[in-house]
């Protein structure tokens, strides 16, 4: 057998400093025949020149020696049959399994396991040569290294596993997400099990499914989800945004190695940013969650409080009227004092921007009717909204109040009241409401000029809350649901999946206001759809 060396450019070491990784056939043939020459033998057999961790080395380049067929294999691809992608996992959050640091970490592609650094004195070196691993990739870089002899790897082979680690993508690959042309296109796994990117579960660690419905909501509105596919974050963004975008990228990779995708490396980072607010293991409210991210990440994208300052702003971000009078309080004959409303005082109004719109609900009948038709009680979407007509008032803290929005966002977040504490409980409204899934028109709960966009809007996302029957809340038994529209959606051929940790499974059109929704996000339809959204909106509230 010929001997393999390691290829190092002529301008860094001379031919004879070069180190080589010898077989032992060669080792022994070379003990036997020159014993004379120990020292030697010794320098070439461990290879005294290596990179170092800092060094650049795409330059390197495997040479072929005198009189070696090139059919024969390298020296970098000795090992790589030894990679098992199936124990691949980069969702947990990159920090060395030995010192848990998070600097120049690398990844085992053997084990799956990460450890810290590469020199000699490293844990990936010291990983290398007890247990016998010897292919590494640097989890920043996604180089490939060979270890202990330290040479960089260079094969088409390992891009599908650089893909997985660090997806990348482009504004033709992401043309199609929302059309539905994505919906013909599945991607497979390692196990050839098909999925659709996008609509795959997510790994509930411990009771974080109530983030979970958000982190999908967010990633199926098309301008958020975009920017965030396209981002590649190499400056002074913060953790929370770099690890937000990755794992929107996770969630529509079309490559993965298996069809399901663990947010822990987020939550990880959620958990420090929040101040142990939003925790893994506690059960929380989602829509108390959504109202802290999306705050979190307008600042963090460097918003501020200007119109359209950052793309949590342009998508999300309303004007709202509130006109707010004093309740006044007079003494009638009885001597008995009644409120009284004072149409004649003066009115104060305020505008406010909004992230998202809360609906109340009416209030669950106290006892069932002889024929039980109040088991559980049904209000339309249009009873609640009627909230910001500008007309129905409400009585708060001693003070009246009326809303009317003044310019609607592309995107409505709706967040239904479900939830409501007392001095001894808290309480749920198990209200159904009922609303149509497309041609919703805002334009009577909206106070603005002619020429404000269209007002007709289709549902994207709907959250839902199951529990057991009653009107207690029952935390540790709350189960959380996100219903998606797939691919833009539209005609008879429309389809939603439901998602529930790790289970995805297509659903019926029919189905989904049978939850206890307790969060709505609504895209504005396109202009040039207007024509068609009058008709469908009086098909759908009939």
């Amino acid at each position: 057998m010929t001997s393999r060396k390691q290829a190092i450019p002529n301008d860094s070491l001379s031919f004879d400093e070069r180190p080589a990784k010898r077989t032992k056939v060669d080792d022994e043939r070379e003990e036997s025949t020159s014993s004379a020459e120990p020292s030697h033998a010794m320098a070439d057999i461990t290879g005294a020149a290596r990179v170092s961790d800092d060094e650049d080395e795409e330059g390197l380049e495997d040479e072929v020696e005198p009189g070696q067929s090139k059919s024969e294999p390298r020296a970098s691809d000795l090992y790589l049959d030894t990679i098992n992608r199936a124990l691949l996992d980069f969702d947990f959050e990159k920090v060395c399994s030995v010192s848990m640091s998070n600097i120049n970490t690398y990844g085992c592609l053997v084990c799956g396991k990460y450890f810290q650094g590469r020199g000699r004195k490293s844990y990936a070196y010291a990983h290398s040569i007890h247990d016998d691993h010897h292919v590494f990739i640097n989890l920043e870089t996604t180089k490939v290294y060979v270890l202990p002899d330290g040479y960089l790897v260079s094969d088409p082979s390992l891009e599908d596993i650089s893909f997985v680690l660090n997806p990348s993508f482009t504004k033709v690959s992401i043309s199609t997400l929302s059309s539905p042309s994505h919906l013909l296109k599945p991607s497979y796994d390692l196990s050839s099990k098909p999925y659709l990117s996008g609509y795959i579960g997510l790994n509930n660690i411990k009771r974080n499914d109530h983030m979970n419905v958000i982190i999908h909501s967010l990633l199926h509105i098309p301008p958020l989800r975009d920017y965030l596919l396209l981002s590649s974050f190499r400056g002074k963004e913060t953790e929370l945004v770099k690890r937000f975008a990755a794992l929107a990228k996770k969630i529509w990779n079309p490559r993965l190695f298996k069809s399901q995708v663990s947010p822990h490396e987020f939550l990880q980072e959620v958990n420090r940013a929040s101040a142990g607010k939003f925790r893994l293991e506690q059960q929380g409210d989602p829509v108390e969650f959504l109202g802290w991210l999306l705050n979190r990440l307008h600042k963090d994208m460097g918003g501020t409080k200007k119109k359209n300052s950052s793309i949590i702003f342009s998508t999300f971000q309303g004007e709202l009227r509130v006109e707010t009078q004093q309740v006044v309080v007079r003494p009638d004959s009885t001597g008995s004092e009644k409120p009284q409303f004072d149409i004649d005082r003066d009115i104060k109004a305020t505008v406010s921007p909004f992230l998202f719109l809360a609906v109340d609900l009416p209030p669950p009948p106290l006892f069932q009717d002889t024929i039980e038709k109040n088991i559980i009680p049904q209000v339309s979407i249009h009873s609640v909204l009627a909230k910001y007509d500008g007309v129905t008032t409400q009585e708060s803290a001693g003070q009246l109040r009326r809303y009317k929005c003044q310019r609607l966002p592309q995107y409505i977040i709706l967040h239904y009241k479900r939830f409501t504490k007392n001095a001894f409980v808290e309480e749920k409204n198990p209200t159904i409401v009922t609303f149509p899934l497309r041609g919703v028109d805002f334009r009577e709960y909206l106070d603005a000029a002619p020429t404000h966009p269209p007002t007709v809007y289709d549902l994207i996302a709907n959250v839902t809350h199951e529990s057991v029957a009653g009107t207690t809340r029952d935390k540790e038994n709350t189960i959380w649901k996100v219903h998606l529209r797939a691919a833009g959606g539209g005609g008879e051929g429309e389809k939603w999946f439901q998602i529930q940790d790790l289970i995805v499974e297509e659903t019926r059109k029919e189905m989904i206001f049978l939850g206890e929704t307790v969060l709505q996000i609504w895209e504005r339809r396109a202009a040039n759809a207007d024509g068609n959204a009058s008709m469908k909106m009086v098909v759908d509230r009939r």
